[in-house]
């Protein structure tokens, strides 16, 4: 996920390693937060794949600094990244599914019903699983157990109620 924060970040312009992590941070700080630890690595893994470049440029305070930019190529891989699927673990999957939604933009409007289509479907899935196990009364669930899983099945709800208004806005775009 964090080559995908990267390369959305740099759709727009160049940023150094820190205002790299400053923008993922502006952006997307409700559903993740990588370290400096996390950054370096990918950005030196998305450059040696020629996903972005980088240049070395003097600052202002005299410091040598390098700024990365996303080439064509990195383009075309964030939207194989966004178009990928997601896991089927529904401990990651509403994080990513929120990454991507609010990466949405960058895809045309073909693009975006494909994505729509696959969250909602494993949103729905969840959802489902969730309320199947609410509701079997042979399951043994205590009190605390009852009260997540309904909350659960209301998120996953107003979740896909989001989706739908997405598919709305993009179908009038289309």
């Amino acid at each position: 996920m964090i080559d995908l924060l990267i390369l959305y970040v740099l759709n727009d312009r160049e940023f150094t390693m820190y205002g790299v992590q400053k923008r993922i941070k502006e952006y997307f700080a409700p559903y993740t937060n990588p370290s400096f630890g996390a950054l370096k690595p990918a950005l030196r893994r998305l450059e040696e794949n020629g996903f972005i470049t980088s240049r070395q440029m003097m600052s202002d305070g005299g410091k040598l600094s390098g700024y990365y930019s996303r080439t064509k190529s990195g383009f075309d891989h964030l939207r194989k990244l966004l178009l990928e699927e997601l896991s089927e673990n529904p401990l990651q999957f509403l994080s990513n599914a929120r990454i991507k939604l609010s990466c949405a933009d960058i895809l045309d409007n073909e693009d975006r019903a494909k994505l729509f289509f696959h969250i909602k479907s494993l949103a729905l899935s969840f959802q489902i699983n969730a309320k199947n196990i609410l509701e079997n009364e042979y399951t043994d669930l205590n009190f605390y157990q009852k009260i997540l899983l309904d909350n659960t099945v209301c998120e996953y709800k107003n979740f896909i109620t989001i989706i739908e208004g997405l598919e709305k806005d993009n179908g009038r775009n289309s």
